[in-house]
């Protein structure tokens, strides 16, 4: 696992696609946000967005699983806030999603010597480079 002192303001990675199915929409939603436009394919035309979308909630879910394949190696202690999250588009079924994340500042604890805290800027696009999600997430690392 490499810790706080290995990591460096700059470093970026990105994920592979990952496909946005109809039924993974519709799962996560009728579990978590059972809105219209979220499980119903038919009612979802009649919605501004023009058919099924994926909830910001499956987002976020999806931005966690992909930031572990990508940024699993980080020694992290616990992640402690999100800021900024922007839902720039909607998602519609059988997009293909990527993450792109960068630390943007990091700084050692003021209080607890053994760890650090590391801000890290990400930003979840489609197979058409088009921005789907951007966010800023707070994380304390071991040193």
């Amino acid at each position: 696992m490499r810790k706080f002192d290995e990591l460096s303001v700059g470093e970026t990675r990105q994920s592979e696609f990952v496909e946005l199915t109809e039924h993974a929409i519709r799962a996560f939603a009728e579990q978590f946000d059972p809105q219209w436009f979220h499980i119903d394919p038919d009612a979802a035309k009649a919605s501004p967005f023009g058919g099924l979308i994926a909830s910001g909630a499956h987002l976020i879910s999806l931005w966690r699983r992909i930031d572990h394949a990508i940024n699993g190696d980080i020694a992290y202690q616990c992640g402690v806030g999100m800021e900024n999250v922007k839902f720039v588009r909607a998602v519609s079924a059988g997009e293909r999603l990527r993450l792109r994340s960068e630390i943007v500042a990091m700084r050692p604890s003021s209080t607890q010597a053994e760890r650090g805290l590391v801000t890290m800027a990400y930003l979840m696009s489609n197979q058409d480079g088009e921005t789907v999600m951007t966010l800023t997430a707070l994380n304390l690392v071991y040193r």
